[in-house]
Order: C-alpha cells, then sequence, then structure tokens
C-alpha cells in the first residue's frame, strides 16, 4: 500500500512537473515574441528618426535657399539708375523665378510713359537696395514661405533720396528651387 501511495505520488509529481514545464515552455515562447516585436520597433523607429531627420536637413537647406534667392531677387528688382538697368533687371533674376506671364509682366513693366517714353529717366528716377531681413514660413507642398522686408533708397529728379521699407512675400518651390510666386506690400 506505501508502494501505491509513493507510486502515486510520483507519478502526481511528475505530471505537475511535466505541466510546470509546459506552462514555462509556453511562457519562454512569448517572451521570445514579445522581444522580436520590440526589436522591430526599435527598428521602425529609428528608420523614423532617420526620414524625419533627413526631411528637416533637407527643409533647413532649402529654407536658407529660399531665403537668399528672395534676398538676390530684392537686391536686383530694386537697384536700379537708368532705363537700361530698370530693363534688365529681368533678366538678371529670371533663373531664379518661375513666374506666371501675368505676374512677371506686373513685376517688370516697361518703365515707359503713355507716350513711349522713358518714365524712370524723364523722371531722374534712381532705386538702390540698401539691406533686408527675410523669414520663412512651414514647408506646404513642396512650398516654403518667405518673406522679407527691404529698405530701399529711392529719388527723382531734384528730390533728397529717402529710405524706404518694402515688404516682398515670396513662395518657393523646393523642388524647382525657384521663386514661383512674389507679391510686394501685401501678404495674401
Amino acid at each position: 500500500m506505501k508502494n501505491k501511495i509513493s507510486l502515486s505520488m510520483i507519478c502526481l509529481l511528475m505530471v505537475g512537473l511535466g505541466i510546470m514545464m509546459s506552462i514555462t515552455n509556453g511562457k519562454r515562447v512569448q517572451i521570445k515574441q514579445v522581444r522580436k516585436e520590440v526589436s522591430q520597433v526599435n527598428k521602425q523607429q529609428k528608420q523614423v528618426t532617420t526620414q524625419i531627420d533627413n526631411l528637416q536637413t533637407t527643409y533647413n537647406a532649402s529654407d536658407a535657399i529660399a531665403k537668399s534667392k528672395l534676398l538676390a531677387f530684392a537686391k536686383v528688382y530694386y537697384t536700379f539708375s537708368n532705363q537700361a538697368d530698370y530693363n534688365q533687371r529681368f533678366s538678371q533674376v529670371s533663373d531664379i523665378l518661375s513666374l506666371s506671364d501675368d505676374q512677371k509682366n506686373q513685376l517688370f513693366d516697361s518703365g515707359l510713359d503713355e507716350t513711349g517714353g522713358s518714365r524712370i529717366d524723364n523722371m531722374g528716377l534712381t532705386s538702390r537696395y540698401q539691406t533686408a531681413t527675410s523669414y520663412t514660413s512651414d514647408l506646404d507642398n513642396q512650398t516654403i514661405e518667405v518673406l522679407a522686408t527691404v529698405i530701399v533708397q529711392t529719388s527723382g529728379t531734384g528730390q533728397k533720396p529717402i529710405n524706404q521699407t518694402v515688404l516682398l512675400h515670396g513662395w518657393f518651390d523646393t523642388k524647382t528651387q525657384k521663386l514661383v510666386s512674389i507679391k510686394i506690400n501685401t501678404t495674401n
């Protein structure tokens, strides 16, 4: 009888040990699966962080280019001392612009009066870029909004030169690396 009880207890211990090993092995499999998933999440997080860093680097570089191109435009646009200088402004900045024909015609008029004479030469109009400060806004669909406050010295025949402040509001396309729109003294 003692042998049967001992044998029964040993069998129960073996069954209990088997159950414990089965449970422990199942938990090990679950732990291994969780570790694998954590590893995948860490890899994805590294990839996303790298993508964000690359995007930010691209944006910062494009941001600086957008500001420099708007300032380059301002320097040329607001510097002339005669009709010939006035007429050459577009050709000097055409490589940094991608404007609609309507906007190009609006910004770069002929400088002639109704009689066909030179308004610039007849009135002795001159303009000289002095300085500027530029700012950028968010990147939106490959376009950076860029603003500049420009100080320009202007004069005409018999007039004392005066400084004027002008607001330039432009949009820079990061794909073409060109200014695609420019407005003067308006923000919309």
